[in-house]
C-alpha cells in the first residue's frame, strides 16, 4: 500500500463489545467481522470517551473531548468553524463521504453555557455548512426520527429526500455501496458509514432486528453484568436481547457486502477498514436509559482495524479510546495531526512506543460525571448539584463509584466509601484531574463520598420508590399524580426523583409543580415501614 489508502469507517450505534464473536459471543452473530479481526488487528480493551450518541460523534469527528467542542449532550450542533477529520482529509486529496446518522446539526434545549441559535434539522435536510466538511452526503441528522427498523428516509448531497422501504441497515448500506460505485476513482476516499443499529427505536420503545431475529437468537447466553445487576430501572434485556443481536447480525451481513464490493473493485488491499461503536448498552440496569454511565456495559466497545499497518496485527490488550481514532485516521492518510487533538495514533501502539494505561470518560444527560478506567480500577465522580442536561462541567465533584475490575469484573461492589481504598481513590482522583486539565477543564475539587444518612424529610431528590414505600407519601403522589403507580413506565420512573423528571419532562414537571410537591411531601414523616407490594 504505497499510495494513500482508502479508508472505510463502519460505525455502529450502542453496540456492546461482547456481541462480537472474537470478543466472546458464542452465537454466530458476526462471522464477517470475526474474519476481519483475524486478518487485521483487534483491540480487546477499547472504550468510548463519552457514552452518549451526539457527544461521542463530536469526539470522533474532531479529535476533541465533548466539552471542548461544546457538544456535551445531544441536540447541540458542531460549531460552524470547527475543523473535522473530513476537512483535513479533503485537504490531503481525499474524496469524503458520509452515510447514515449524523446527530451533529441541530441545536435546542437549555444550557448554562452559551449555545448557537436554536435550529432543528432532525427530520429535514442538513445544510451543507452543517455537514462537517463531507462532500458526498446521504444521511439524516437524527436517523431514528426519519426511519424505523423497516422504512424511512434520508437526504442526499443535493438535499433530495431518499426514501426506502426495506430493513434500515440494508438500505443505509445500499447508499454506501452507491458511493463506492460512483466515486472518483482518481482519488483516495474516506467513507464514514454511520449505522443506527443496534440502537433501540425510541418511538417504539424496543430494539428492531430484522424479521426472524427473535427466533434466530432466542437461545442467547446473557452477559453476566445483566444477570447479576442489583438495580432495576426497567431492565428489558430478557425480552430485547434477541432483537439486539439480530441488529448486530444485520450489520455484520452488510459489512460483508461492503468487503465484497472492495474485492470486486480490486481495491481491498488498498483500503483500511475500521469497525467501532459509539458506546454500549446496559439495558436499564444502571440508570433510566441504555447508556449514560461509567460501567463497562456502557463504555466498552468493539474496535477492529484491518489493512495497511493493521493487517495481521493480532490482538492488543492495552486500553485505547475512541478519542485515539481521529489521529489514527489522519496518520493512515499521511496527514499532519493537529496539535489540539487529544488522542494518539494507534500506529504508535503497534510500533511499540509508550502507551497510556488508562482512559478518560466524560458523562452527561444522566449526570455531570467524569471517570477514569485503568487495567484494575474504575473510578467515577459526579456533580450532584449540577443539571445533567444543562451543565457541561462543575468546579466540585463527589466520588460516586470505585470498582476493582480484577476482583469484580461485573461491577457489583462499589468500594467508594471503603476506608481500605482511600489511598487508591486519592491517586485515581489525581490522575482523573490530570485528564480533565488536558481536556481544557478547570482543576476541580473532588470530595470524598459520604455514606448516605437516613432522610429526615422527603425532597425533590428523594427517589419516587422511597416515597411510595410511605403510605402518606404514596397517597400524596397519587393525589397529585393520579395513576402514577399504574404508569407503563413506572419500573423506570420509580428509580428517579422529581428533579430528574424536571430535566426530562419540563412541560409537566415545572419548577412550580415540583416546589408544590416538595412542600407537601416535606410535611410527611419519613419514619415508616416498607410496603414492598406497593412497588410491584
Amino acid at each position: 500500500m504505497s499510495k494513500k489508502p482508502n479508508i472505510l469507517f463502519f460505525f455502529s450505534d450502542q453496540q456492546r463489545w461482547d456481541t462480537v464473536g472474537c470478543y466472546g459471543q458464542k452465537l454466530p452473530v458476526t462471522p464477517n467481522l470475526d474474519r476481519l479481526a483475524a486478518e487485521g488487528t483487534r483491540f480487546a480493551n477499547a472504550f468510548t470517551c463519552q457514552p452518549v450518541c451526539g457527544p461521542a460523534r463530536a469526539c470522533l469527528q474532531t479529535g476533541l473531548y465533548a466539552t471542548q467542542t461544546g457538544c456535551f449532550r445531544n441536540n447541540i450542533a458542531l460549531p460552524l468553524n470547527q475543523r473535522t477529520i473530513a476537512h483535513v482529509l479533503k485537504e490531503n486529496g481525499y474524496q469524503t463521504a458520509y452515510v447514515g446518522k449524523w446527530h451533529l446539526a441541530s441545536t435546542g434545549g437549555k444550557s448554562s453555557t452559551p449555545l448557537e441559535e436554536p435550529a432543528d434539522y432532525r427530520t429535514v435536510s442538513v445544510p451543507v455548512e452543517r455537514r462537517g466538511g463531507y462532500d458526498w452526503w446521504t444521511a439524516a441528522d437524527v436517523l431514528e426520527e426519519t426511519s424505523h427498523g423497516y422504512g424511512g428516509y434520508v437526504f442526499d448531497t443535493n438535499g433530495k429526500k431518499r426514501e426506502f422501504t426495506g430493513y434500515r441497515a440494508d438500505a443505509i448500506t445500499d447508499y454506501a455501496l452507491e458511493f463506492l460505485q460512483q466515486r472518483d476513482q482518481e482519488k483516495p476516499f474516506f467513507l464514514f458509514l454511520s449505522h443506527i443499529e443496534p440502537h433501540h427505536q425510541n418511538d417504539h420503545g424496543r430494539f428492531e432486528g430484522p424479521e426472524g431475529a427473535r427466533e434466530q437468537f432466542a437461545h442467547f447466553e446473557p452477559p453476566q453484568d445483566l444477570v447479576q445487576a442489583k438495580e432495576d430501572w426497567g431492565a428489558d434485556w430478557k425480552e430485547q436481547y434477541p432483537d439486539y443481536l439480530g441488529c448486530c447480525h444485520s450489520l455484520d451481513r452488510n459489512l460483508g457486502r461492503l468487503l465484497e464490493e472492495l474485492k470486486h473493485q480490486g481495491i481491498a488491499d488498498d483500503t483500511i477498514v475500521i469497525y467501532a461503536s459509539d458506546h454500549g448498552s446496559h439495558f436499564k440496569t444502571r440508570c433510566f436509559e441504555y447508556k449514560r454511565s461509567c460501567h463497562e456495559a456502557s463504555i466498552h466497545v468493539p474496535l477492529i482495524i484491518a489493512g495497511g499497518p493493521f493487517q495481521n496485527g493480532g490482538v492488543y490488550e492495552q486500553l485505547v479510546s475512541l478519542i485515539d481514532l481521529p489521529p489514527t485516521l489522519l496518520a493512515a492518510a499521511g496527514a499532519e495531526i493537529p496539535e489540539e487533538m487529544q488522542g494518539k495514533p494507534l500506529q504508535s501502539l503497534l510500533a511499540g512506543k509508550p502507551w497510556t494505561d488508562d482512559v478518560f470518560i466524560q458523562i452527561s444527560e444522566s449526570e455531570v460525571g467524569r471517570a477514569i478506567r485503568t487495567e484494575k480500577y474504575k473510578y467515577c465522580v459526579t456533580a450532584k448539584d449540577k443539571s445533567p442536561w444543562q451543565d457541561s462541567s462543575s468546579p466540585v465533584y463527589e466520588e460516586e463509584y470505585l470498582y476493582d475490575l480484577e476482583e469484580d469484573p461485573y461491577e457489583q461492589k462499589n468500594l467508594v466509601t471503603d476506608a481500605k481504598y482511600a489511598e487508591i481513590r486519592k491517586n485515581l482522583a489525581q490522575r482523573l484531574i490530570s485528564h480533565m486539565q488536558a481536556a481544557g477543564e478547570e482543576v476541580p475539587e473532588i470530595r470524598p463520598a459520604v455514606p448516605e444518612e437516613p432522610e429526615t424529610k422527603f425532597t425533590r431528590k428523594t427517589k419516587i420508590s422511597k416515597i411510595m414505600e410511605n403510605p402518606e407519601g404514596k397517597a400524596c403522589l397519587n393525589q397529585m399524580l393520579p395513576g402514577l403507580s399504574e404508569h407503563p413506565q413506572f419500573s423506570i420512573l420509580k428509580n428517579m426523583n422529581f428533579q430528574n423528571l424536571g430535566e426530562l419532562i419540563p412541560q409537566k414537571f415545572t419548577e412550580a409543580f415540583i416546589a408544590e410537591l416538595e412542600a407537601r411531601l416535606g410535611e410527611i414523616s419519613v419514619e415508616t415501614s416498607k410496603h414492598e407490594e406497593d412497588l410491584k
